[in-house]
């Protein structure tokens, strides 16, 4: 309790927004938090809740042996590989672990697909054993939490499936039953203001396993909540609106998959669903850039972005988790990804995502519709970021985000002081976001929707983040492409003197020389020069998966000066 206070404390005395809204509450300008039921969206009303029944099982599963692990096991987990002895599972699930995301992906079994054929069944015996026993009887705890009991329903199901259930088969089958009623009770619901992502996949846990065990409520409960959730996380275009590329791939397989347990059970909702699955699928080839997907915003601790790499557009079906198909799902996979229709680029872009390509530049730009991060969301302070490739060569790059600890490194890489933008006098574009700030506030603190939009050879941004800092005005970005070339073109409004930093963060090596950055790729060798400013350098990580980074650097671009300001940023390949 009083750590809680005082982290609020600090968080109010930090934020002049936050204390603004207050005081706006004091007097009734700002409206309070929207009346909602917790854990239950008002869809569900008429619903009957899920509770304890008798098993139908779609298919008799094996039992595995009962065998104890002869060799040791590497258990992949978020930031972590966990080697264990036999024996070393008797207390695994009593240890502690800096990052909580290791802790909740071993109580998911989230490792059970990464590790797929490779998955020692005797281990998976004993590991199942030993959580059991020490968390079989569902509780309030982390154990129980209804997206990793959504997480390890399934992850178990899927394995359970090529290679038998764990444990005696009716004691297994039945505590897979009660994960049923455990999610249902604690829906992830916080409100349409507050809810995330999550409760879809505690719909997809309770729709797999009502299909799974033949638990009707369960199966009817599970599907409203992906129809309805499915309206409200995607926007027109099709991308995920919680502002990270991973996590829209994340959503896209959680959708595909309900698809291809609804075509197997011969479901009424399959085409609907279908058609989610295919609309999310349509918007992934405009996110991919000829050196790879940029990740945009969080990268999820539930698998590395390379385990979802047969969602892209001419992905290895055979690998990661679409190798895990069977041939009939397979097949059936790969006639919706490669006939899906290219999602609408000005619809994407309405929705915050440009795809524009110069050649031989490919660019991919992200703006969130209002400017401030989504909330909630997995967004970060990238209003204006953007992620460049010069021909197959990665040049300027996000750095996503490497764990989601609260550490001032992990803030830093939510922050625009790790993203290709501009910031004034080290602030984000905007404020930190709050689920209770309502549509008005947000307009009057941050000004007009941000523009973002292109030519045939230039794109621009513009927004009035800053105008909250007094005295700043709208700040304009413009990229012209001509040929090989690049001009970069900021200017800021305004009627004082602030300092203004540019930043951009490129994995190609990178060295000072004169007053210019030269970097140099595989195949390219690029001068970056500012007539008017001092080029620094700093190293940095890029973030490839959850805890998993690669060396990168940063290229600071500041100065302080007086308002209006215009300056030029030159990219020229030698």
């Amino acid at each position: 309790m009083l750590d809680t206070l005082i982290r609020k404390s600090r968080q109010l005395a930090s934020d002049s927004i936050l204390r603004r809204w207050l005081a706006g509450r004091l007097v009734g300008r700002c409206p309070g938090e929207p009346a909602f039921t917790r854990h239950y969206p008002p869809f569900l009303e008429g619903l009957p809740l899920p509770k304890a029944q008798s098993l139908n099982p779609a298919v008799d599963f094996a039992e595995l042996p009962a065998a104890a692990p002869a060799d040791p096991i590497e258990i992949p987990l978020p930031g972590l590989a966990l080697h264990l002895r036999p024996g070393d599972e008797t207390d695994l699930f009593q240890r502690s672990f800096a990052d909580i995301e290791a802790l909740l992906a071993l109580y998911r079994f989230a490792w059970l697909p990464l590790l797929g054929g490779d998955a020692d069944p005797a281990w998976v015996q004993a590991l199942w054993t030993a959580w059991h026993t020490r968390h079989g009887d569902p509780d309030d705890g982390w154990s129980w939490h209804p997206y990793t009991a959504a997480e390890r329903a399934i992850n178990l199901l899927r394995f359970a499936r090529c290679q038998g259930l764990p444990g005696a088969k009716d004691e297994t089958l039945a505590m897979l039953a009660a994960h049923g009623p455990a999610i249902a009770a604690r829906l992830e619901y916080f409100g349409d203001h507050n809810t995330s992502n999550h409760l879809s996949n505690n719909g997809r846990g309770l729709y797999i396993l009502g299909l799974e065990l033949g638990l009707g409520a369960c199966a009817q409960m599970g599907a409203r909540v992906l129809l309805e959730e499915a309206t409200r996380i995607f926007r027109p275009s099709g991308i995920l609106r919680e502002g990270s590329s991973h996590y829209h791939l994340l959503l896209t397989r959680n959708y595909v998959e309900v698809w291809l347990a609804a075509r197997t059970h011969g479901r009424s909702e399959e085409p609907a669903l279908r058609d989610i699955a295919a609309r999310a699928l349509a918007v992934i080839p405009l996110l991919v850039l000829p050196g790879g997907m940029p990740l945009v915003g969080d990268i999820s601790p539930d698998c590395p972005p390379s385990f979802l790499a047969g969602l892209l557009p001419e992905g290895d079906l055979n690998s990661g988790w679409t190798g895990l198909l069977d041939k009939a799902d397979r097949k059936a996979f790969a006639e919706l990804r490669d006939n899906a229709v290219c999602a609408d680029p000005g619809t994407l872009v309405t929705d915050g995502w440009l795809r524009a390509d110069f050649s031989p530049w490919s660019g991919l730009w992200h703006v969130a519709p209002e400017g401030w991060p989504p909330m909630p969301g997995h967004g970060h302070q990238d209003c204006g970021g953007f992620e460049l490739h010069f021909a197959d060569e990665p040049v300027f790059v996000d750095l996503g985000r490497g764990t989601y600890e609260e550490t001032v490194e992990s803030a830093f890489y939510r922050s625009a002081r790790a993203h290709n933008t501009v910031l004034i006098d080290g602030a984000d574009p905007y404020p930190p976001n709050r689920p209770y700030y309502d549509a008005a506030f947000r307009r009057r603190v941050g000004g007009p929707p941000p523009e973002l939009r292109h030519d045939a050879d230039s794109v621009v941004v513009r927004h009035h983040g800053f105008t909250r800092l007094g005295g700043v005005g709208t700040v304009s970005r413009r990229w012209h492409f001509s040929g090989a070339a690049l001009t970069i073109t900021d200017q800021v409004d305004g009627s004082t003197r602030r300092t203004v930093t540019r930043l951009l963060h490129t994995p190609l090596a990178a060295e000072k020389v004169g007053d210019d950055v030269i970097l140099r790729g595989r195949h390219v060798s690029i001068r970056v020069a500012a007539a008017d400013a001092r080029l620094t350098l700093r190293p940095a990580t890029r973030w490839v998966a959850y805890g998993d980074g690669r060396p990168a650097t940063v290229i600071d671009i500041g100065a302080k000066t007086g308002l209006p300001w215009t300056s030029v940023l030159t990219v020229e390949v030698l």
